[in-house]
């Protein structure tokens, strides 16, 4: 490999080629969105997620980043930033790993195996750990709340426009409000 962004071109060309929908931003291999499926077998089977993935500038010796942008219960991705937790990603990185390694080996045992003792969701891992049949059912509960063909189209638009949507009384700030208190 002559440089790392060739390598890049590459691995997102192999991504784009296997079974993977992937949805470019701003027109460039930097920024993308992956169409990722639970694993068969898993409580998560028949889910659907789109996978925010930013490449750094030095990828493939550093590491992706990689996030869930519709909703997912899981112990080890953060419910609101989607962000997860996998120490292959985040720890262990090694160029010799590709972005097909993430979406056909690292996410699907994510999902298979949750590791309950280093959470991103300390609901999910204490919900996991303390009553099992109960967590079993609300990971399908949002499975089929959030994370569905159209939850994945939704979501798209909805970031779009959610920044628009924020009133004043959602923030709980207004131009009437005063920084600090006087002292007596």
């Amino acid at each position: 490999m002559s440089s790392p962004s060739k390598r890049r071109e590459m691995d997102v060309m192999k991504l784009m080629m296997s079974d993977y929908n992937v949805e470019t931003i701003n027109d460039g291999l930097n920024e993308f969105n992956v169409k990722f499926h639970g694993p068969k077998e898993s409580l998560y089977e028949g889910g659907v997620w789109k996978i925010r993935v930013e490449l750094p500038d030095a990828y493939p010796f550093k590491s992706p980043s990689i996030g869930f942008v519709n909703k997912i219960f899981h112990p080890n991705v953060d419910e609101l930033s989607g962000s997860v937790c996998l120490d292959v990603i985040n720890q262990s990185w090694s160029p010799m790993f590709d972005l097909l390694n993430i979406f056909e080996v690292f996410l699907p045992q994510l999902l298979l195996y949750p590791n309950p003792s280093d959470p991103l969701n300390g609901d999910a891992a204490s919900l996991m750990m303390k009553d099992r049949k109960q967590y079993d059912q609300k990971v399908k509960e949002y499975c089929e709340r959030y994370a569905k063909q159209e939850d994945i189209t939704k979501s798209t638009a909805d970031n779009e426009t959610d920044d628009d949507d924020i009133t004043d009384e959602e923030t709980g700030s207004s131009d009437d409000e005063i920084a600090g208190h006087a002292d007596p």
